[in-house]
């Protein structure tokens, strides 16, 4: 991996799957349904970074999807990019709008992926947050998966974290 994080699956190509912890050998797949943070909540392409940090507080999350005025999803802003991208270079938060940093298309998963697909989307393109889209409803985000989220839902065999420089953040 070239700088970030990267997620390590073991030098294995695939996740094994959890067991159901009842000793039946059952094996239980998850998905991203299952390991997503429910109900994303979009900052409009059109609001102020001062609101997109206000909802970040009181939702107590580092990113929004960004999502334009049909609900589609534009972009994902964080709160390091607000800073470095926005404050640290000058900008003013309370006139740059979300949809002047979230350029670009966003990396995406649908909700009914399998867990070792989050993780390939999320290590191939080292990104620390997946927003979940329900392709078989409106296409709109409905949750967002984080590295802690992997963590608390994957058996600690099949993931593990490596801190290259810690420059990515989106």
């Amino acid at each position: 991996c070239d700088g970030g994080y990267c997620l390590l699956m073991g030098g294995k190509e695939s996740i094994p799957p959890a067991s159901d912890g009842a000793g039946t050998g059952e094996v239980l797949m998850s998905t991203a349904r299952e390991i997503m943070h429910i109900g994303a909540e979009c900052i409009g392409e059109h609001e102020t970074l001062a609101q997109a940090a206000r909802r970040m507080r009181d939702l107590d999350v580092g990113a929004l999807p960004v999502c334009g005025d049909d609900d589609q999803l534009t972009g994902i802003i964080t709160d390091r990019d607000i800073v470095i991208r926005c404050v640290a270079s000058g900008g003013d938060p309370g006139t740059v709008t979300a949809g002047d940093l979230a350029k670009g298309t966003p990396f995406t998963i649908d909700v009914d992926a399998s867990a070792e697909q989050v993780v390939r989307v999320m290590e191939e393109h080292r990104i620390r947050r997946l927003p979940v889209i329900d392709t078989n409803g409106n296409n709109r985000p409905v949750g967002m998966i984080s590295e802690a989220d992997l963590a608390r839902h994957l058996p600690e065999q099949s993931i593990g974290l490596y801190q290259t420089d810690g420059t990515s953040d989106s």
